[in-house]
C-alpha cells in the first residue's frame, strides 16, 4: 500500500521523524500508522507521542461545575469561523449548563438528556441551525468530588485545550497550578502505579528493541546482559517518568517535580482530564478547486 502525502505528514507531525523515513515506516507497516510509530521508535527515528491522535476537527472544550460535580466536554463545528463565532461559544457554555445538571457520564447518556422537556441532542440541532454549521457534542466526562477536595480548572486559548483535576487538601489555587500544569504538559498518568501492566510491559519492549539497535550500532558494543540489566531499567524509568504527572518537572518551577509541589501543601491528585479540540478525529481534506470545477461540469 504506497502512502499518502496526508499520512506522511501525520507521521511527521507525530514523531518528528524525516519525511523519507515517514514514508519507509508507512509503507513497511501497511500505512498503519500507529504501528509504523513502532516501527521508527525501534530503528530509533522517532520519540513516542502520548495521547497523540489526529487532530483535525475545529470547535471548542469546556468545562462546567455545580458543587460537587464537574463536567469536561467537547463540542465540534465543521470550520474554525464558526468556532469563533459568538453563537457558538453561547451554544458551548448552554451545553455544559445543562449536563451538570444531569448524570450523563458519556455522549450517549448526555445526547438523550431531557431538559425543558427536550433531548439535548434536539437543543443542539435547533441551536445549530442558527449557527449553520452542523455541531455535535462528544466526549463528554462527568467527575464528582468529596466536599473536602477541590476542583481545579484550566482553558487554553479558549478552549482548544482544557484540563480539570480533582485535589485533596488544596485550595483552588493549587489546584488550578496544577490544571494549568497538565494542560501545558500532557501527562497520560497520575503516577507510575496507574500505568496498566499490558502499557509497561509493550513500552519496556519498544525500549529494548530500540537499545539493541543502537548498541549493534556502536563501535564497542556491550553484552545484551549489561543491556537488559544496566542500561535498559533506567531508560523504561524515564520514559514513563515523563508521562507520569507526579514525576513531571512542574510547569511553573521546574526546579521540582509536581509531586515536591504539592508537598509543600500535602495535597494528593485524585484524578484528572485533559481534552484537546478534535483529537482522534480526521476531518476530510478538500480540494476547493476540483469542488468547484467538479459543481460546474469542468471535469467532464
Amino acid at each position: 500500500m504506497k502512502a499518502t502525502p496526508q499520512m506522511v505528514k501525520e507521521l511527521r507531525d507525530r514523531t518528528q521523524a524525516g519525511m523519507m523515513d515517514c514514508k519507509k515506516a508507512l509503507e513497511a507497516n501497511d500505512c498503519d500508522i500507529e504501528k509504523a510509530i513502532v516501527w521508527l521508535r525501534e530503528k530509533g527515528m522517532a520519540k513516542a507521542l502520548k495521547k497523540s491522535g489526529r487532530t483535525a476537527a475545529e470547535g471548542l472544550c469546556s468545562y462546567a461545575i455545580d458543587g460537587n460535580t464537574m463536567v469536561v466536554y467537547e463540542v465540534n463545528c465543521e470550520t474554525d469561523f464558526a468556532a469563533t463565532n459568538d453563537k457558538f461559544k453561547a451554544l458551548v457554555e448552554k451545553i455544559g449548563s445543562i449536563l451538570v445538571k444531569s448524570n450523563a457520564s458519556n455522549d450517549e447518556e448526555a445526547l438523550n438528556f431531557q431538559f425543558e422537556g427536550k433531548a439535548l441532542s434536539q437543543i443542539i440541532l435547533e441551536d445549530s441551525s442558527v449557527i449553520g454549521e452542523k455541531v455535535s457534542l462528544r466526549r463528554v466526562n462527568r467527575i464528582v468530588k468529596e466536599d473536602a477536595e477541590s476542583f481545579g480548572a484550566y482553558k487554553h486559548m479558549g478552549g482548544s485545550i482544557v484540563s480539570a483535576v480533582v485535589l485533596a487538601n488544596a485550595d483552588e489555587t493549587v489546584a488550578k497550578d496544577v490544571a494549568m500544569h497538565i494542560a501545558a504538559c500532557n501527562p497520560s498518568y497520575v503516577s507510575r502505579e496507574d500505568i496498566p501492566a499490558s502499557v509497561v510491559e509493550s513500552e519496556t519492549q519498544i525500549i529494548l528493541t530500540e537499545t539493541l539497535n543502537e548498541n549493534a550500532k556502536a563501535d564497542k558494543p556491550k553484552p545484551e546482559n549489561i543491556i537488559r540489566e544496566k542500561i535498559l531499567p533506567g531508560r523504561v524509568d524515564k520514559h514513563f517518568k515523563e508521562s507520569c504527572l507526579l514525576d513531571q518537572p512542574f510547569v511553573k518551577n521546574d526546579k521540582e517535580t509536581v509531586r515536591e509541589f504539592l508537598s509543600h501543601t500535602k495535597s494528593t491528585v485524585k484524578t484528572f482530564i485533559r481534552l484537546a479540540v478534535g483529537e482522534g478525529i480526521e476531518k476530510e481534506v478538500v480540494d476547493f478547486a476540483a469542488e468547484v470545477a467538479a459543481q460546474a461540469g469542468l471535469n467532464k
